[in-house]
């Protein structure tokens, strides 16, 4: 895990959970905060973006990538920089683990700020990969074919998973491949999708991400299901912002409104307009969130 600082240094403290998992950090993340006001953290984590060992080389073994390892790497890094309580922010895979952060650590945020609500249940697992299939059906069927072995729709992520673990780098690129494609196919028919958000990814982010997703999936991100749901409790007394697209076919709105109703203290804003990879409506509720309202999104 690389974690890099920005902004002002007395500023309010705040780490970037980025998505995924495995997509690592960009520079559009540390846009979004004003470098005036904060002191913006953004952290690679394990194996990816420009975090070593990376997971695109075959021979990193991701046997301590957990969302228990991660857990312990923001919280080393945070006594690292002498940081009280911060302000987290996490996006989509992000969400996760900000949650479960929040919930083992809730003396060490001061506020959270979750967009494209997740908490990697089976249950959202499955219709990101099996059930939003009926919108899809050509796509499905060809990602599906990608992995004949799979005895059932339900084993797809496994068996992609294992595909990424095969000794040839041949049937690890196709894998990635075809796993990039659905991906794309699920976000690109959403309002202000793009269509190339996977598979534009250069080969060595693309291997690590599906590498990294894959495995983070079969195992269910390594959670109790409905774990942090169930553990909104631990939440008491932290304002949070949930920001969500209504059109969001990836993350279906039903996981922030739950997260909502079980958090009191939270505040949850529906973007009608925008789905998983956001938009402009999206940004202006993001911006406003973080800077206050009529936010200009701060210069690079």
């Amino acid at each position: 895990m690389l974690g890099v600082a920005g902004g002002d240094p007395n500023g309010e403290p705040a780490p970037v959970l980025h998505g995924g998992p495995g997509s690592g950090c960009t520079p559009g993340q540390r846009r979004l905060f004003d470098p005036g006001r904060y002191r913006v953290v953004l952290l690679d984590q394990r194996n990816c973006g420009r975090s070593r060992p990376h997971a695109a080389d075959a021979a990193t073994d991701l046997s301590a990538n957990t969302t228990h390892g991660l857990l312990a790497d923001i919280e080393r890094l945070r006594a690292h920089l002498g940081i009280d309580r911060w302000l987290v922010y996490g996006a989509s895979w992000g969400a996760t683990l900000a949650l479960a952060y929040a919930q083992r650590h809730p003396q060490r945020v001061a506020r959270l700020v979750l967009c494209g609500v997740t908490t990697t249940r089976r249950r959202e697992i499955d219709w990101l990969f099996r059930g939003v299939g009926r919108f899809l059906p050509g796509q499905w069927q060809r990602f599906r074919d990608h992995v004949p072995e799979a005895a059932a729709d339900t084993d797809v992520v496994a068996a992609c998973a294992a595909r990424m673990e095969h000794p040839e780098a041949a049937v690890r690129a196709a894998a990635a491949r075809a796993w990039t494609r659905w991906e794309d196919a699920v976000i690109g028919h959403e309002t202000s999708g793009d269509p190339t958000a996977y598979t534009g990814r250069p080969e060595r982010d693309r291997l690590a991400l599906v590498r990294i997703c894959t495995r983070c999936f079969a195992n269910a991100a390594w959670l109790e299901e409905g774990a942090l749901l169930d553990g909104a409790h631990r939440l008491a007394g932290i304002p949070g912002t949930l920001i969500h697209g209504r059109l969001d076919l990836s993350s279906p709105l039903e996981t922030a409104w739950l997260l909502h109703r079980a958090w009191p203290d939270s505040q949850l804003q529906v973007v009608e307009d925008a789905g998983h990879t956001g938009g402009p409506s999206m940004g202006r509720h993001l911006l406003t969130a973080l800077n206050g309202p009529g936010a200009p999104l701060p210069e690079a």
